[in-house]
């Protein structure tokens, strides 16, 4: 072979070495990718997008946010975190209630994480193990056309929805998904379950109008489809905002009182961004978020008693609130489901 050929090749071998050299020791490096997160939730995606949107402008951390639909609320997500339990894709579950919350504590979903911000959130809002923390509430409330029905003679609790003067008029969701689902097992704790299927097996005699959401509820109430009917406060607000001819009462203020949902948020156990999350966490239990959201559309109810907001906006002051331990109501959740199935479906 010839020799000049082969010094040729080494000297143009040694010179690359050398230019790949002084490139990497002189070269700018490339900016790390941005910090990610993760978020499972099933808030509407109205009401979430911007406060997750505030979120990445305030830490430069990327969110990436997979939203529930309302035929299915929390139920999907739910069913999505079990399914990748040995391999999360989720950080934060940010969930719109309670009940199923607690049911995947239970299936061992979470890990523990104390944000510094729960420090003022009343007890009952709050896992005592760190497993979760809520805040920002809302309230299962009856709303009512104003063209068809007037405030002196609407019924004051959810009993008297099973008067015949009711027969046909009253709407609800399906009660095995999301808030109805949470406020169904509620009823089973506070009532007990004997009251409780009574209760629902005469609104089935009473003709009670099931629908597929509380959004829908709202929306056939509107109409004048019923003159009435169970839903969320978040639904009723929007509602009365966009001039629809809707208000809306507390019941049971003589009784067992208003059941209050909080919004919960919980770190996944096994999180790939785990850091990101817990800084996710914190902000949405931030004093600032309560108020946000206080003062959004859906006029949630801040869980603390020193949140500032604007006046007319929701508040519990005055309110009698349904006194419900939460793991109890979550408890009888897949047992009023079964019930509820089987009543107004199969």
């Amino acid at each position: 072979m010839n020799t000049p050929y082969i010094i040729n090749k080494i000297i143009l071998l040694i010179l690359l070495i050398l230019f790949l050299l002084l490139h990497s020791l002189f070269s700018v490096p490339e900016a790390p990718a941005a910090d990610v997160v993760v978020v499972y939730t099933s808030v509407d995606q109205v009401f979430s997008e911007p406060i997750l949107e505030l979120f990445e402008q305030r830490t430069n951390i990327k969110v990436k946010a997979v939203f529930d639909v309302e035929a299915a609320k929390t139920v999907g997500l739910t069913h999505r975190l079990l399914a990748e339990k040995k391999h999360p894709r989720a950080d934060v579950f940010w969930n719109s209630e309670i009940a199923r919350t607690i049911m995947l504590q239970k299936k061992n979903i979470f890990t523990p994480y104390f944000s510094p911000e729960r420090a003022d959130i009343p007890k009952q809002f709050k896992d005592p193990d760190g497993y979760w923390t809520g805040f920002s509430c809302r309230a299962r409330v009856l709303i009512y056309n104003t063209d068809m029905l007037q405030k002196k003679d609407l019924p004051k609790a959810l009993q008297e929805l099973t008067r015949p003067v009711w027969r046909g008029k009253v709407a609800m969701a399906y009660p095995l998904l999301g808030t109805v689902a949470t406020h169904m097992g509620a009823l089973y704790a506070v009532m007990g379950q004997e009251k409780a299927e009574s209760f629902l097996r005469d609104l089935k005699k009473n003709d009670v109008l099931i629908v597929a959401g509380n959004s829908v509820v709202r929306d056939v109430v509107a109409a004048g489809e019923v003159p009435l009917g169970i839903t969320d406060t978040d639904d009723v607000h929007v509602a009365i905002l966009r001039n629809k001819p809707v208000s809306m009462i507390f019941p049971d203020q003589q009784t067992i009182g208003a059941f209050l949902i909080p919004n919960t948020v919980a770190l996944v156990k096994g999180a790939p961004h785990p850091e990101t999350g817990k800084q996710l966490i914190d902000f949405l239990l931030s004093k600032e978020v309560e108020r946000l959201l206080a003062e959004s559309e859906s006029q949630n109810i801040p869980v603390r008693e020193n949140i500032s907001i604007n006046a007319g906006r929701a508040s519990i002051d005055g309110l009698k609130i349904m006194d419900v331990n939460y793991q109890e109501a979550a408890s009888h959740v897949e047992q009023s489901d079964k019930f509820c199935r089987s009543l107004f479906i199969e």
